[in-house]
């Protein structure tokens, strides 16, 4: 997202939700793997998808220092970031997240990652962007929703 939020309006961390999906990919795998053959290209792949999730995250991260905004969370909103990578989404770090469920998933060669991308997603919106959109159009009022009428939320 483009500001910090309320911490006390957000249930569960987005970080947390995705490590809570990776580890329910890793016990699935292991314990109830899908019956659909993973070619040996997959994990590769899987590894290639996640570095991309991270190379949104690191830009995401760089466009906050340029601008000189703050990311943390329990601090207030420094800026609203519309530039760089958020020309493209709302969410480069959230879509990072995805990617990277997406890629360790098929590293492992199992494909529950795939599976786990709607609840995650559908969690995030509702447990963190939904808070944080709300603090960013109180803030930032009809710049933030003219950025958000422009700019998709994901992709």
């Amino acid at each position: 997202m483009s500001t910090s939020q309320s911490s006390e309006k957000i249930r569960v961390p987005a970080p947390i939700l995705t490590i809570i999906h990776i580890i329910l990919v890793v016990l699935l795998g292991n314990l109830l793997p899908l019956p659909i053959p993973v070619p040996a290209f997959v994990p590769w792949l899987g590894l290639v998808i996640a570095g991309l999730g991270l190379v949104l995250g690191i830009l995401a991260m760089t466009e906050f220092r340029r601008v000189r905004a703050t990311m943390d969370p329990k601090k207030p909103s420094t800026g609203l970031v519309t530039s760089g990578i958020y020309r493209f989404t709302r969410n480069p770090v959230y879509l990072g997240f995805v990617f990277m469920l997406v890629g360790f998933s098929l590293s492992m060669r199992t494909y529950w990652g795939i599976v786990f991308i709607l609840p995650l997603v559908t969690l995030t919106n509702s447990l963190v962007i939904k808070y944080e959109e709300a603090s960013l159009e109180k803030k930032f009022k009809t710049q933030y929703t003219e950025y958000a009428s422009h700019v998709r939320r994901w992709l």
